[in-house]
């Protein structure tokens, strides 16, 4: 049987993990909130007392954190453990530690994948991700069966650091089009066109965006926008600042313009100092309304 050990268990990890667990991949999870990995517990994630407990005896070693900080300080502790083994990290990072990761596991004599997501918390839950995947084509044929587990597309991007690139430069268009969506919406009220003719007419036409049909920012019309819940995440908008940064460190470092993504982070870091980090990206909706 695979065993693996995922480390970060928080909103993103904990389904992830579980989703493996469900699958019947024996699955050890750690995280430093001892809450956390008690909550992974009751959905069949074996616990972990300490990173070396995780680690040990695994074939494939997953890490779902917050920051590239963080990715290296991980696998730099599980190094000693890791030869032989599979690292993933799961995390969105920059482009740059992800390389110094992949860096480490050779160093290591591990095999290693970047594997950032998109979905979601509603995608982790279903295990419907999406895995946008870097590394050399050995580790993307090992951990592919692996995240198969929780998502429903697993795509290899290229070389190391690939699959941070594919990651960052996809939510640069989704928190620009989602911008762009709810100022749409905002001027038809202004306007008095009602969202739903709006929805139908621009959804059939060039208009049309994953934010508008599957995740657009007026409530009641598409399933699974967290607009028709008070836009609870989802994916906040924390996040959706944290990413578009990196694009914008990305495009400095890579001497390429981004001047609507510039605009973007400012507004959504307008919007997270207006005490909306927490909320859904798509409530940008309200700044552009100026509420």
């Amino acid at each position: 049987m695979m065993r693996a050990a995922f480390i970060g268990l928080g909103n993103m990890g904990r389904p992830m993990a579980a989703a493996l667990a469900r699958a019947g991949v024996e699955t050890r999870g750690f995280d430093l909130n001892a809450s956390l990995v008690e909550a992974a517990a009751q959905e069949g994630v074996a616990a972990a007392g300490s990173l070396r407990e995780a680690i040990e005896g695994a074939d494939v070693a997953i890490t779902m954190l917050q920051s590239g900080d963080q990715t290296l300080a991980v696998w730099r502790e599980i190094a000693p453990q890791a030869r032989g083994k599979l690292l993933i990290d799961c995390s969105t990072i920059d482009v740059e530690s992800a390389r110094a990761a992949h860096r480490l596991a050779q160093e290591s004599g591990a095999l290693s994948v970047d594997a950032p997501v998109s979905g979601g918390v509603a995608g982790a839950k279903a295990a419907t991700l999406t895995f946008m995947c870097g590394g050399e084509a050995e580790a993307f044929a090992a951990a592919r069966p692996i995240l198969e587990h929780m998502g429903a597309h697993v795509l290899h991007c290229g070389g190391a650091g690939m699959g941070q690139a594919a990651k960052i430069c996809n939510n640069l268009m989704l928190g620009a089009t989602m911008i762009a969506t709810a100022e749409a919406f905002v001027l038809a009220e202004r306007l008095g066109l009602s969202h739903r003719a709006l929805f139908d007419a621009a959804s059939i036409s060039s208009g049309q965006s994953w934010s508008l049909t599957t995740y657009c920012p007026v409530p009641e019309m598409t399933p699974a926008s967290p607009a028709n819940n008070d836009y609870r995440p989802g994916f906040m908008t924390a996040l959706m600042l944290k990413d578009l940064r990196l694009a914008q460190e990305a495009a400095a470092q890579a001497g390429a313009a981004s001047p609507v993504g510039a605009v973007a982070t400012q507004l959504y870091a307008l919007h997270q100092a207006a005490g909306q980090g927490g909320a859904d990206f798509s409530s940008i909706i309200r700044l552009i309304r100026g509420e």
